[in-house]
């Protein structure tokens, strides 16, 4: 997918891509990736953005990114999340969508968080 590829060029990690079609009326997909700091959130944010729209795809909303917390990218069909790791736990945002199939994802190992890391 497009979005997880703009995403990891830009050193996002971990990565859970979300199946909601069967559980919510508004998006297929949610995307939900992490950042390392304020401005590798703005900058994953921004990569997914400019990839997707060099497909064709814009938009339909885009909040909090000024912030740099949390980037939230409306495609439609696919929804992403980009927080600052942190955060991410703190929310749990993946928590609310217990049911949902995770899609496989091919990730390279820079990608994962090990619990010894701190930010």
């Amino acid at each position: 997918m497009k979005a997880v590829e703009a995403a990891l060029e830009k050193k996002a990690v971990m990565p859970v891509l979300l199946d909601v079609h069967e559980l919510a009326s508004y998006t297929d997909f949610i995307l939900v990736v992490s950042g390392r700091s304020d401005r590798q959130v703005a900058a994953i944010g921004d990569g997914i953005a400019e990839v997707l729209a060099r497909e064709g795809a814009r938009p339909l909303g885009k909040e909090g990114a000024k912030g740099g917390h949390w980037t939230l990218l409306d495609f439609g069909d696919l929804v992403v999340h980009v927080f600052y790791h942190p955060v991410r736990d703190f929310y749990d945002l993946e928590s609310f969508w217990v049911d949902a199939p995770r899609v496989p994802l091919a990730l390279p190992p820079e990608a994962h968080v090990g619990v010894e890391e701190t930010y």
